[in-house]
């Protein structure tokens, strides 16, 4: 199989493992492709590496659960990813969580670069690798799964916990038999999707009375790492219907999105973004973590059942 291909499933539903740093990541950035092949059969799996702790908080009346006051909103995050993965219909794993003994997780999030958050010796950031490693592993092993999704090597917008989950994803696959060994994959966006998305965007904001209303910016400067020449992107799910499997799961974060009218969204920076109902991807090298090179006129799905 070449890295245009896509990975072709026999005589069985396709199992897919979606490898997220935070709560509310997996419906965001890989949504439409959970939703999308739950909708044609396939088995699918999110893993979450922490409970988004750091976060910051959207309705007034949830702040005291923030991490400088009660710092109860890992717990919360717990709650809300279980009715998001409820909603769209993906099983659910938190790294590390043990019911028994009454964890909720093994990891903390550890917050943005340079915070005091990243020092805490639970953070993400500052796991023990054979551990890391193991745990992760072991979800592999477990959910033996055809496709492995996570970050590329950037982390999607250079957040520690992205690039710590990319790392620890890649090198838990690499070591993998060769033969038990899934292919894995990272999340890109086509440049002109993203030229594309805010020219609507600019659209929507003026058009859409209940949108202009909302008091939301439009997004403006420098792209995320994630967004690359149109080239880099060589597979895609685009399914405009899977959308609404995304929005399910997204009701469910309400501390972290706000959903507007017409496919829009924002985070607690009250910037707009779309749903557009496509993701880009590309085969991750298992050494370097970069984007293998391939024809990317094609743009194939992550699977193809047989």
């Amino acid at each position: 199989m070449t890295a245009a291909e896509p990975v072709v499933v026999t005589g069985r539903p396709a199992r897919l493992l979606f490898v997220h740093a935070h709560p509310d990541d997996e419906s965001l950035a890989t949504g439409v492709a959970i939703a999308h092949h739950l909708a044609v059969g396939d088995d699918v799996h999110v893993l979450t590496c922490t409970l988004g702790e750091q976060g910051e908080i959207i309705p007034p009346e949830l702040a005291h659960l923030d991490a400088d006051h009660e710092d109860t909103l890992g717990e919360f995050r717990r709650d809300e990813l279980r009715g998001a993965m409820t909603a769209i219909g993906a099983g659910s794993t938190v790294l590390g969580e043990d019911q028994e003994a009454g964890r909720l997780s093994r990891w903390r999030d550890s917050g943005m670069a340079g915070t005091p958050s990243a020092d805490d010796p639970r953070a993400w950031v500052r796991s023990d690798d054979a551990e890391a490693l193991a745990a992760v592993g072991e979800v592999i092993a477990r959910v033996a799964p055809d496709v492995v999704v996570t970050y590329d090597a950037h982390g999607g917008y250079a957040h520690p916990d992205h690039i710590r989950t990319h790392e620890v994803t890649r090198r838990a696959v690499a070591t993998m038999d060769a033969g038990e060994r899934p292919a894995l994959f990272g999340t890109f966006t086509p440049r002109s999707w993203a030229q594309e998305d805010r020219r609507l965007l600019a659209d929507l904001l003026v058009g859409v009375p209940q949108l202009a209303d909302l008091g939301w910016t439009q997004p403006t400067g420098d792209f995320p790492p994630s967004v690359v020449d149109d080239a880099v992107v060589t597979h895609a799910v685009v399914d405009a219907d899977a959308v609404a499997g995304q929005v399910a799961a997204l009701r469910h974060h309400r501390t972290q999105v706000t959903l507007g009218p017409a496919r829009t969204y924002a985070l607690s920076n009250d910037i707009a973004a779309l749903l557009p109902g496509r993701e880009g991807y590309a085969r991750l090298d298992l050494r370097t973590g970069e984007p293998v090179p391939a024809d990317p006129d094609a743009r194939p799905g992550l699977v193809v059942r047989r």
